[in-house]
């Protein structure tokens, strides 16, 4: 996404789609994330200034899409900048746009970042679900693996099993290819509409496969699974609508 693009550079250099999130039907896709954290006390001034830059991408006719999602856990005040490509080659597509609007960046966005990293992945159309339409938060947990084969192996199997029992994947999976030293090799996004939603209880993922293959079996698979594990952890997002297009 040449915009997305042009804001991780500009904020990089200056401080040193709706498919967003979401598995497409056909090939693996690229999405790009940008998370942004903002200086302690400069929130709401980040998030008018987004407002601002925004108003004027839109003005100019700008044609690309993101998602702006904040960070309801951990330290700071954090927000991820996601959008999709379908190709490697879109990134060199111009967008004058972004010339026309880079002062709206420089002066309303710039001066309330503390810092920002970015990442590449790629989708996992083959162990996810759609995104629902009415998705305002996700719960996204990211995994660092030893051994990418053997993890890949484990989901594939326990979403078959999902997709059985459901009808189809609880998640959306996402394998990273760039990013700095501390990026993930993958993560999984849960979409709901609404808080209440997460309370709605549903048979674990060990129950449904077990079920589905005995218990012998899956006792042999989830020892994989926690052999294959460096780490685990989980944010919830909400999405802002005003700062997404």
């Amino acid at each position: 996404m040449r915009t997305i693009k042009i804001f991780i550079a500009t904020v990089i250099i200056s401080i040193f789609g709706m498919g967003v999130l979401s598995s497409q039907n056909g090939g693996s896709e690229i999405l790009h994330t940008t998370e942004i954290t903002v200086k302690q006390g400069h929130n709401a001034r980040f998030i008018e200034g987004v407002k601002k830059w925004k108003e004027c991408y839109l003005k100019h006719n700008g044609k690309e899409k993101w998602s702006m999602w904040g960070r309801q856990q951990g330290i700071g005040r954090v927000y991820i900048m996601t959008g999709l490509n379908s190709s490697w080659a879109e990134m060199e597509k111009k967008d004058e746009v972004d010339n026309e609007c880079y002062v709206a960046l420089l002066n309303h966005i710039l001066p309330h970042i503390e810092k920002v990293s970015s990442r590449v992945a790629t989708t996992m159309p083959e162990v996810s679900r759609s995104r629902p339409e009415e998705t305002i938060y996700i719960w996204v947990t990211y995994y660092k693996v030893r051994n990418e084969s053997s993890f890949k192996n484990v989901i594939t199997q326990v979403t078959e099993a999902i997709k059985e029992k459901e009808g189809f994947p609880r998640g959306l999976w996402f394998n990273f290819q760039l990013g700095a030293p501390d990026t993930p090799n993958f993560m999984v996004v849960e979409p709901y509409k609404g808080y209440a939603d997460i309370d709605i209880k549903r048979d674990n993922l060990a129950k449904i496969y077990a079920d589905a293959v005995g218990e012998e079996k899956a006792s042999k698979l989830w020892d994989l699974w926690y052999e294959t594990i460096d780490e685990r952890w989980s944010y919830i997002y909400k999405l802002n609508p005003e700062m997404s297009n």
